[in-house]
């Protein structure tokens, strides 16, 4: 997505410049983020099917 090639580039031009340019931990967090973004997506989207079923 153009969030994932914005923060991609951001955290690269970063690098390039010197690794301590670039905030790892706000990294992290956005990478963890992008991680749990799935299966999160993927868990309401269960709930959502299972009360449809339950109620009609």
């Amino acid at each position: 997505s153009t969030t994932h090639t914005i923060t991609g580039a951001i955290v690269g031009v970063g690098s390039t410049q010197r690794a301590a340019a670039v905030r790892w931990g706000v990294a992290g967090n956005i990478i963890w983020a992008w991680a749990l973004t799935i299966p999160a997506s993927a868990l309401v989207a269960a709930l959502a099917y299972w009360v449809s079923r339950v109620l009609f």
